[in-house]
């Protein structure tokens, strides 16, 4: 064979394997973790209805995606893992996450996650303080003393619970504080181990729902002039309301909110992540949204580039842009 022969050989050989490995690298998947909550509260069926909608296969989905809904301790713990890179993705409140961003808050000299990025905010989480019906609490006061679970470290219901316990003039040491998601909560205040547990998330959240079926709770309202100035103080909070008979047999209850977000990396692909928003808006997507959960109503893209506490990913923003929400 002469030299130009086995030069072309050569080049062929070469071709097929930068081929064949071009192929090799269309067909492996890209993972896209969605860290969540606890699987009793809202994150976690909210999660698994996106991961479901955003992965790929047949009409659906983005093309070679393959997501996933993990439970976890929540918002402080699902930034955490994205930036320590086990995570691609995850849920955390819009507190949590400007404090984390900027360093501030449950932060303060822990540095700054300069690298954190929104996809979306969802919806409203509403901040519950769920009581047994028996134990004599009608406002955040009454808690002094009591037996109250106020969420594990790591989440971030464990935070607002001690800033709306700091608006009534109480600390940590003024209650016999717990350490427990709402599951186990909901156990403990059923067998009257426990008087009462703060739990943010969205309405109705299925333990509440099956605790105030079987046992009957009380929602304790967090509202008077405490709460003006501490929405004042702490410009995420909003003031909400859950409706009457949210949950069995309880009134309408005004309490505060922050909003559930949907947070990355932003050394996350502008690519993905701009086709991940796009299928996150689908059709298909609402629909799945609407029939699945809920709070599935509440997540709607006019409301998704509110309380922009971080930047936008630049996959997302440019989604955003195309579809008129954001100028």
């Amino acid at each position: 064979m002469n030299i130009s022969k086995r030069f072309m050989s050569i080049c062929a050989v070469v071709g097929a394997l930068a081929l064949n490995a071009n192929l090799a690298g269309a067909q492996t998947p890209a993972f896209f973790r969605i860290g969540t909550g606890g699987t009793a509260g809202t994150y976690y069926p909210i999660g698994g209805l996106i991961a479901n909608a955003i992965s790929g296969g047949g009409q659906k989905g983005v093309a070679g995606l393959v997501s996933t809904a993990v439970a976890s301790n929540g918002s402080v713990a699902n930034i955490n893992a994205i930036q320590g890179g086990s995570m691609e993705s995850g849920f955390t409140q819009s507190d949590v996450a400007y404090w984390a961003h900027s360093g501030t808050g449950l932060y303060e000299g822990k540095g700054k996650v300069d690298d954190l990025r929104l996809i979306a905010t969802l919806y409203p989480e509403t901040i519950h303080l769920v009581a047994r019906k028996d134990a004599g609490i009608k406002s955040v006061a009454d808690l002094k003393g009591k037996r109250v679970s106020i969420d594990e470290p790591g989440s971030g219901t464990i935070v607002d619970a001690r800033i709306v316990l700091g608006a009534y003039g109480l600390k940590e040491t003024d209650i016999k504080a717990e350490h427990l998601k709402p599951g186990p909560a909901g156990d403990r205040l059923r067998d009257g181990g426990l008087d009462a547990y703060f739990f943010v998330g969205g309405y109705p959240t299925g333990a509440i729902s099956e605790l105030a079926t079987s046992s009957g709770i009380s929602l304790v309202p967090i509202t008077g002039p405490e709460v003006d100035k501490l929405i004042k103080d702490y410009t995420f909070f909003s003031k909400d309301t859950v409706p009457a008979n949210t949950y069995k047999d309880v009134a309408e209850t005004p309490t505060i909110s922050v909003a559930a977000q949907w947070v990355t990396s932003s050394k996350q692909p502008d690519e993905l992540v701009y086709n991940i928003t796009k299928v996150m808006w689908s059709d298909a997507t609402r629909a799945a949204l609407d029939a699945g959960h809920a709070k599935g109503k509440m997540i709607t893209l006019q409301n998704a580039t509110t309380s922009l506490g971080i930047p936008l990913h630049p996959g997302a923003e440019r989604f955003y842009r195309e579809a008129g929400v954001l100028k």
